[in-house]
């Protein structure tokens, strides 16, 4: 049997509520990576739910660094083990229309990186994993970044 809320003490609601307001009301920080292989081509995933491909990358979890949110997100997405220096900001994109699940705010950052060596975790998240030459990559990319990896090609930093 689930507990009514309604047998909170009214201060509690309120509480619960202003809560769930933060929680629920308030931009998702994201971040994702323009993976840079030693030959310059660029490491990207095809997704599971558009089928399009899109940058490595996803919501920080809670207690995270970006860096560490970078990391594990290479890992379980791409594959790739290990980052070759420190990444580079890109840009901050805030564009609330980008992504129609929530309101986003992705740090986007150039990262050298080695080959993947590992599958994705969630095959039914991420279908493929591929290098793309600059003149080959796949157009549109998934959530319109596009500009996001135009940006880190061109060695252009953004905020918006």
């Amino acid at each position: 049997m689930l507990f009514p809320l309604k047998a909170l003490p009214g201060p509690v609601l309120t509480i619960l509520r202003e809560a769930a307001r933060h929680v629920l009301r308030r931009p998702v920080i994201a971040v994702a990576a323009v993976p840079l292989l030693e030959d310059g081509r660029v490491v990207l995933i095809r997704r599971g739910d558009t089928g399009t491909w899109a940058l490595p990358g996803g919501t920080l979890e809670w207690g995270e660094t970006l860096r560490v949110g970078l990391e594990r997100e290479l890992l379980e997405e791409a594959g790739i083990e290990r980052l070759n220096g420190d990444p580079e900001l890109v840009g901050v994109f805030s564009r609330p229309d980008r992504d129609v699940r929530f309101h986003g705010v992705s740090v986007i950052v150039r990262a050298r990186v080695d080959e993947p060596t590992r599958k994705p975790v969630n095959p039914l998240e991420i279908l493929d994993v591929r290098a793309f030459h600059s003149r080959e990559l796949p157009r549109p990319l998934a959530l319109g970044q596009d500009d996001m990896l135009d940006a880190a090609l061109n060695g252009l930093t953004i905020f918006e």
